[in-house]
């Protein structure tokens, strides 16, 4: 297994290499260890997949902040690939605490992590522009502080909030790269266009969630636009939910079980899980 610190390594260079790559999102070690089979090279949590899988909707207080850890904990030690984790708000609105929350999720053995501009408020959902920076630059700085390198994401959440304002969405995310952010995000751009236009205002690596992106763009098209990462949130927490319920509303509707013949033969499961007994 991999040190924290060689994944911290690994996770800079897959940012610093040409092209663009691909970090899906697991929620429990179980899917962690199946996308690390499939050859992917970095990991990233989902508060959506997370939340689900504990029975509860998504949202900034759906999940405590211990629960947070320790998935980040059960993640990044289900395999040897580095981990970038959803940290939501981290859990407070002044700089100096929700950075803390970076400091906590490195502990638990992550090599990244995001702070976004969302308040969880739904009356005031995005920070006030000097606030929300100087909360990013609080989480740069104590990313700088730790022993291990730790790759600070920062989100600007306005497109997810109803606030389909790109001059501000850019705004923020060029003061989140001035203030020292490693990675930028914005969530909620749709087509190849506005993916473009935020590519050519940054300077730091973009990140773009397939999940809230045209479903017919693909990952060499995103490259050539100059996207560095793309991830996919909670979307295979709900490929795999929307499997489990077309099963169920066929065994209550129709007292039937064909799906059975499209689940994963076990013994497919039992050689790739004891590649981690």
């Amino acid at each position: 297994m991999r040190t924290q610190a060689e994944k911290a390594a690994a996770f800079r260079a897959l940012h610093e290499r040409p092209g663009a790559f691909i970090i899906p999102n697991p929620w429990d070690a179980g899917t962690a260890r199946l996308l690390a089979s499939l050859g992917f090279e970095a990991l990233a949590t989902t508060s959506l997949g997370f939340a689900n899988s504990l029975g509860r909707p998504d949202g900034t207080n759906a999940v405590s902040r211990s629960e947070v850890l320790e998935n980040c904990r059960t993640i990044a030690g289900a395999t040897d690939l580095p981990v970038n984790a959803d940290l939501e708000n981290c859990y407070a609105h002044e700089p100096r605490a929700a950075a803390d929350m970076i400091r906590l999720a490195a502990n638990a053995g992550v090599v990244g992590g995001s702070i976004e501009d969302a308040t969880g408020d739904s009356t005031k959902p995005i920070y006030e522009f000097q606030l929300a920076v100087d909360r990013v630059q609080a989480a740069v700085e104590t990313a700088r502080s730790l022993p291990v390198p730790f790759m600070l994401t920062a989100r600007a959440e306005n497109f997810l909030h109803g606030r389909l304002d790109l001059e501000d969405t850019i705004r923020r995310l060029q003061a989140f790269e001035k203030v020292g952010a490693d990675v930028l995000y914005a969530p909620g751009l749709r087509d190849l266009a506005t993916i473009r236009t935020v590519v050519a205002s940054v300077t730091k690596p973009l990140n773009v969630v397939m999940s809230a992106a045209d479903p017919t763009i693909t990952a060499e098209q995103l490259a050539e636009a100059g996207v560095k990462r793309i991830s996919v949130g909670g979307a295979l927490s709900r490929l795999a939910l929307a499997a489990f319920l077309k099963g169920a509303r066929e065994m209550k509707d129709r007292g039937g079980f064909a799906w059975v013949r499209e689940t994963v033969p076990s013994r497919e499961l039992k050689a790739i899980f004891k590649r981690w007994d």
